[in-house]
């Protein structure tokens, strides 16, 4: 197979102008150039990264858009895979966030070996880890988070570090939009199982990324709980839905400890079942099935 072409995605909201430049510079020294590069400002001006160094020389340099307003990392995301797919150059598509560092130059070699040795492959997630290198347990895509090195197919991928096959993308539909934060790489995982597509986690490839929480965000806990119940009305076969629903209320009450979270969480849950949660297509059972040899049943 010829080895597939690779364009690069980066979404910002124009805060982290440094780590950027930073991410481009690692983009730039990769010993795979790069088809494309488009950077996007959800809801932000951008400088002009059209003759960024070792970069500028590519169709059309970094192409910047830039967007009224945010759109959330998903809608984001979507704008620039738009804008991939109308120049239709592109085969692999590698979605980096705008804090996160390329440390090894073989990062988008090894992702074209990865796709050119399986035409089936629609997902490859990155090891995400901070400085120090430590990769932090919800990074690990699996139950068994115990040694992230541990390399295989898997049933989720990491947001913050990954490739995606833009074929796959044109059978699945891209990300939901209408999450804007949180479990949108959970429904496009689902998505991508049911359609016969494989995950790789290959921790060979490392983003370097600050040690964070997701709680960080003012609205993680009401759109994490709202987008989970979006997640099963979407996906799940009916039988699932509320023992999905119920596992993950269970382990939340288990978890948070804070009683303003836990009524934010009550309050997007309800959001969730009352509000439209977009297309319903239900996976099949037998990927269902798929997902448990996996070791990850949709259910937790």
């Amino acid at each position: 197979m010829t080895a597939p072409r690779i364009g690069v995605s980066v979404v910002t909201m124009g805060d982290r102008p440094r780590q950027v430049e930073a991410l481009l510079a690692s983009v730039a020294m990769q010993d795979v150039r790069p088809a494309r590069v488009v950077v996007v400002g959800n809801g932000t001006r951008l400088p002009d990264y059209s003759a960024f160094p070792g970069l500028g020389d590519l169709a059309g340099g970094v192409t910047t858009i830039e967007l009224d307003e945010n759109l959330g990392c998903p809608g984001g995301r979507n704008e620039a895979l738009a804008a991939l797919a109308a120049l239709d150059d592109v085969d692999v598509v590698i979605e980096l966030d705008d804090d996160g560092l390329l440390v090894d130059a073989s990062v988008f070699r090894t992702v074209q070996e990865l796709y050119a040795a399986d035409p089936r492959l629609g997902i490859v997630g990155f090891r995400i880890a901070d400085e120090c290198g430590e990769t932090q347990r919800r990074h690990v895509p699996r139950l068994r988070a115990g040694d992230p090195m541990r390399r295989g197919p898997v049933t989720a991928f990491l947001g913050g570090g990954h490739a995606l096959s833009m074929r796959m993308l044109a059978e699945t539909g891209p990300w939901p939009a209408e999450f804007f934060f949180t479990h949108e790489e959970t429904d496009l995982s689902w998505r991508a199982l049911d359609a016969g597509w494989t995950i790789l986690y290959e921790p060979t490839l490392l983003l370097q990324h600050p040690k964070t929480s997701p709680a960080r965000h003012a609205v993680y806990y009401r759109m994490t709980a709202r987008n989970r119940v979006w997640l099963a009305r979407r996906n799940l076969p009916l039988p699932l839905v509320p023992a999905y629903l119920g596992v993950w209320i269970l382990l939340t009450v288990a978890r948070t400890r804070s009683a303003p979270g836990l009524r934010a969480w009550a309050s997007g849950f309800a959001e969730g079942v009352r509000t439209p949660c977009g297309v319903r297509a239900p996976m099949r059972w037998r990927t269902v099935w798929r997902m448990t040899r996996l070791g990850r049943p949709p259910l937790v």
